[in-house]
């Protein structure tokens, strides 16, 4: 059977309640909302000897909370805060969470001591887990399925480019001002969305009721959240505390049960934590495996990146984020072109092609690296290389779950794939901290090692895109069967 595509249940012209706000307001607002907290996860990084400095009573494996403490919280209460999105509502989920990552920004930027920063820092990955998926809904709100593909990849752009672009901005704030400015610099781009949402929200009809009125399970949540924190937390400080200490061994083990029982309490509850009906889909399963190794390459291609500017070649902070730049763009660019692709066997080939491009960079660093810097005629097309690939698999994963999925379900999948790529990301500091040694200065020829076994994960995502099941044209209209599933059973 066959029908007009649609607009998402009870937006704008397809419900009968004339335009909605303007589109391209509404894309600044996603695409920014993303780009905070994807620019925050790493903006950090090439500030840490700054924050030493700053407080010098601190040791540096304490100063290194600050990266941890906001992973942690991002990746854990990102599947919790999609489903939440879709019962709640949109526009009460994206102001929440700009809201919160706002004041914990500021909070941040005027920490007296390490232990407020901490919590500050902690405050700003809840903020960033709740307007994430909420942007996305937003984007997607109103608009045929045909069109969603266009509007993904600007939001995976903007979701690509702060990952890549973020030493760049760090290492310039820190150079040209002092660590406190990578949070301020929150304050005005979060004000703009905040005035501008509050703005668009008055010109669009109330969200309707229904489903929203059931609050999705607390103590499903609760597990799921503590679940993953607990594993990303150990993954993160394994190579302080040792693979065999008992806080990492309690962690990984307890959190690996937490998460198992919040699933099975998930599985037949009428308003789950964690939407488990759609993990019956394929394609679905496939796209979120495919975001967790990804988030593994890319974490270990950019934080290896980073130690070969700054380390094997002495650039400065600041030329070292410049060096990442051109990655950024040709990632975000890469994500932008894809976006515009119209077939729906586009998700399958751009993870596929994407990871071999990132995989065929790994190669190609092991056989030419050197500890002479070479930045035209190595690095710059290197980067790039990696780039196009970071911004079709990004974009490609985002199209897959969200096209397999269902229109009511939009927030909890694009949660779910974006917490397994923060996943992805914990074990990709893991695999650094593990290839690279500790204890003596670093060789030209461990940056070899722990590139290859990116590529090694990459050849692995891309065998994940080539067998997963291709996206179904116009698969996730309302109420339409989830890719994958018999006609009649719907998730």
């Amino acid at each position: 059977m066959t029908a007009e595509p649609s607009a998402l249940p009870g937006s704008g012209p397809a419900a009968g309640t004339g335009p909605g706000p303007g589109r391209g307001a509404v894309t600044i607002l996603a695409a920014g909302a993303t780009f905070l907290a994807m620019l925050d996860a790493t903006v950090v990084n090439l500030a840490i000897p700054e924050l030493r400095s700053g407080f010098p009573s601190e040791s540096l494996t304490d100063v290194m909370w600050v990266i941890t403490i906001y992973a942690v919280p991002l990746a854990a209460l990102l599947a919790p805060a999609g489903r939440l999105a879709d019962v709640v509502g949109r526009w009460r989920l994206y102001l929440a969470g700009v809201g919160i990552f706002v004041v914990a920004s500021a909070l941040c930027g005027a920490a007296p001591d390490l232990p407020v920063l901490l919590v500050s820092r902690c405050l700003q990955g809840i903020g960033s887990a709740v307007m994430i998926p909420a942007s996305l809904v937003l984007l997607l709100h109103g608009i045929p399925v045909e069109r969603w593909t266009r509007s993904i990849g600007i939001w995976s752009a903007a979701t690509a480019l702060a990952a890549a672009v973020g030493p760049s901005v760090g290492g310039a704030l820190v150079s040209s001002l002092d660590w406190r400015a990578i949070f301020y610099i929150n304050l005005p781009l979060g004000g703009v969305l905040l005035l501008l949402a509050v703005r668009l929200r008055r010109s669009e009809p109330p969200e309707s009721a229904g489903v929203r009125a059931r609050m999705p399970d607390w103590i499903g949540a609760v597990l799921l959240g503590i679940g993953l924190g607990a594993v990303v937390l150990a993954l993160s400080n394994a190579q302080y505390w040792g693979w065999g200490d008992a806080k990492t061994v309690a962690l990984v083990i307890g959190g690996g049960v937490t998460v198992a029982a919040a699933i099975r309490r998930s599985v037949g509850h009428p308003v789950p934590a964690l939407d488990t009906t759609l993990w019956r889909n394929s394609t679905f399963s496939f796209s979120v495996g495919a975001s967790t190794l990804y988030g593994i390459v890319m974490c270990m291609w950019l934080l290896t990146g980073v130690l070969i500017l700054n380390q094997a070649w002495q650039y400065s902070v600041l030329r070292t984020g410049f060096a990442m730049t051109p990655c950024a763009l040709a990632a975000g660019l890469t994500a932008l072109l894809v976006g515009r692709i119209p077939s729906p066997r586009m998700p399958k080939a751009a993870i596929a092609l994407g990871s071999l491009a990132m995989a065929a960079a790994s190669v190609w660093t092991w056989l030419v690296l050197a500890a002479e810097p070479d930045f035209l005629g190595f690095w710059l097309p290197c980067g790039v290389l990696v780039g196009i690939g970071m911004g079709a698999v990004v974009t490609g994963t985002a199209c897959s779950v969200l096209l397999s999925s269902t229109p009511e379900r939009l927030a909890g999948a694009i949660g779910t794939n974006t917490a397994a790529r923060q996943l992805g990301t914990a074990f990709g500091v893991a695999l650094v901290a593990l290839i690279l040694p500790g204890d003596r200065l670093v060789r030209i020829s461990d940056f070899d090692h722990a590139l290859l076994t990116a590529g090694v994960i990459a050849v692995l995502v891309a065998l994940l895109g080539l067998v997963m099941p291709a996206v179904r044209s116009g698969g996730a209209r309302a109420g339409a069967p989830v890719v994958g599933e018999p006609a009649g059973e719907t998730a």
